[in-house]
């Protein structure tokens, strides 16, 4: 595989990184996060990228994935002569991560790179196993950490640690087992990696931010096997080495001694609702989906006060968090964990201005930008894009750029009314509304977004249906997608979760100033349930 000389990516990267942003800064950052355009089949970044330009993204997840860049993939020892804590080692294949990430800064798009595994099999605390996700030996993963921060500091100051290490996907064993009685194994493995690891991303780094875990929301309920997914919550808790009541526990082997708190910057999280509303619980209290941000809130914050976690060295200084995985996936094409495409839309921009309301959430990243192809199971893949896998536009395509809601509280008749124009620039909007009984949209205000594009109007609703929509006139300069489905493009590499072929996307220029409107809602004052939405 050709490798992008270090020299010209440096300095491409020096340039690129004086470019501005795709929209002002903003406390809540709106990301992507799709694997098989930026790791995958990163062929595809130069064509998608400008898409999410285009669509006012803010920062875009990058995959870093030891055994894809380290060399030595299947061997049980350490290559000779690989200096691992050297990017510039000839041994190391930075040339897919490096194309990806100088796309994204070309486009104003801050990269945020996820330093992960799987290992190598020399990676391994126990080689001879030849399994890649064995107990991931945390002196080699830090070496290899710091490389990848060295070589992309002058781009990014964000990382995150891993990702979904209560998976046994991406890590093994997640318990320790006898006849079927199990006590969490990897909270333990991820403590001593990231207590290596964190320090080592810092120091390739200086000033760098550092989130963990990124944790999938759900687990198995009560865990017999060594390799059953483990409940993020209690994830947790044993990572800080807290019981059920957030106190310092030292029965288990893990806790005993040489207990050391991760030390991080924020809290990276997959809050992936399922089937399940942004305001719909899980009811398993282990377990927590956007809708419970309140128990994942009490669990981080108990944990630290216990000094199971530090922020910055501090037990008192709260940690934010940072959604870098959300997504609804849809039904069609999947028939088990899909959603409706009204209601995928829906779901989405209700969690967008929730997100804008709570002020410890400060990144919000859409999963998937394109949907994974769906093979001979019904479960393979992860069908949550904004578009199939057939480059077929869902609605939520049309609602990612223009997110809108309307928030009208149990027994209120005053409703917030909230969107975002995106791209983040000064925009006039008009908001309109339709009464009950009526078939005429009226215009009720217009006023100017923010920096950022966000604007927000409190309202009185009537009784009755009442409706709101907002509009607004937009130039578009961006090149539009046509995806045309069946001709292939190679994959450079397998995948953890394996996506299929990836097809041909063709650039087609589009100038344009046409009048873009909102996705509309109707709200309804309720005195008994809270206010429903539906799509008009």
């Amino acid at each position: 595989m050709p490798r992008f000389p270090r020299t010209l990516f440096l300095t491409l990267l020096m340039l690129l990184a004086t470019a501005g942003p795709a929209s002002a800064a903003s406390d809540l950052l709106v990301g992507i996060a799709d694997d098989g355009v930026t790791q995958r089949s990163p062929t595809l970044g130069g064509l998608a990228i400008p898409q999410w330009q285009a669509d006012g993204v803010d920062v875009a997840r990058v995959m870093i994935i030891w055994n894809y860049i380290a060399p030595g993939r299947d061997a049980l020892s350490q290559p000779s002569g690989f200096n691992a804590s050297d990017p510039n080692d000839p041994q190391y294949n930075w040339s897919d991560p490096d194309r990806t990430i100088a796309q994204l800064v070309a486009a104003g798009i801050k990269p945020i790179i996820t330093v992960t595994g799987p290992a190598p099999i020399w990676g391994s605390s126990v080689p001879s196993r030849r399994q890649s996700r064995y107990k991931p030996d945390a002196t080699k993963f830090a070496a290899f950490a710091k490389a990848a921060a060295q070589r992309y500091a002058a781009v990014t100051d964000q990382y995150i640690l891993w990702n979904e290490p209560n998976i046994d996907q991406w890590m093994q064993p997640q318990s320790d087992c006898v006849r079927k009685r199990c006590t969490p194994a990897a909270p333990a493995i991820y403590r001593g990696i990231a207590n290596k690891a964190i320090p080592a991303i810092k120091a390739g780094d200086p000033g760098a931010q550092v989130f963990f875990p990124a944790l999938a929301p759900r687990g198995v309920p009560t865990p017999t096997s060594r390799n059953a997914n483990l409940k993020p919550l209690t994830f947790l808790r044993a990572l800080g080495c807290v019981d059920a009541k957030n106190r310092r526990e030292h029965k288990s082997a893990h806790c005993r001694t040489g207990f050391k708190a991760v030390d991080g910057d924020g809290i990276a999280y997959h809050p992936h609702g399922v089937l399940n509303a942004p305001d719909q619980s899980f009811p398993d209290k282990d377990t927590a989906s956007f809708a419970d941000l309140s128990r994942l809130y009490a669990t981080v914050d108990g944990i630290q006060k216990a000094g199971g976690f530090l922020h910055n060295g501090s037990k008192t200084s709260k940690f934010n968090f940072y959604f870098t995985e959300f997504g609804y996936e849809t039904n069609p094409p999947d028939p088990v964990r899909g959603v409706t495409l009204d209601q995928q839309n829906r779901f989405q921009q209700q969690a967008a201005y929730l997100s804008w309301r709570a002020p410890r959430i400060k990144m919000l990243m859409q999963y998937l930008w394109r949907d994974d192809a769906v093979g001979p199971s019904k479960f393979s893949g992860w069908q949550s894009g904004l578009f199939g896998f057939d480059g077929r536009a869902k609605p939520w395509a049309k609602g990612f750029p223009n997110p809108f809601w309307v928030d009208l509280p149990r027994g209120k008749r005053s409703a917030t009314v909230w969107g975002q124009v995106r791209p983040g620039t000064t925009s006039q909007v008009t908001i309109q509304r339709r009464l009950p009984g009526s078939s005429t949209w009226t215009t009720i205000k217009q006023l100017q977004t923010d920096a950022r594009g966000y604007f927000s109007l409190k309202q009185t609703v009537p009784s009755g249906s009442t409706s709101f929509r907002f509009r607004y006139d937009s130039t578009v300069g961006a090149p539009s997608l046509t995806i045309k489905p069946g001709i292939p493009l190679p994959d450079p590499s397998p995948s953890p979760d394996p996506g299929g072929a990836s097809p041909v996307i063709a650039q087609a220029a589009q100038v344009a100033k046409h009048t873009v409107t909102s996705s509309a809602w109707t709200v309804k004052p309720l005195s008994a349930r809270a206010a429903k939405h539906r799509r008009r």
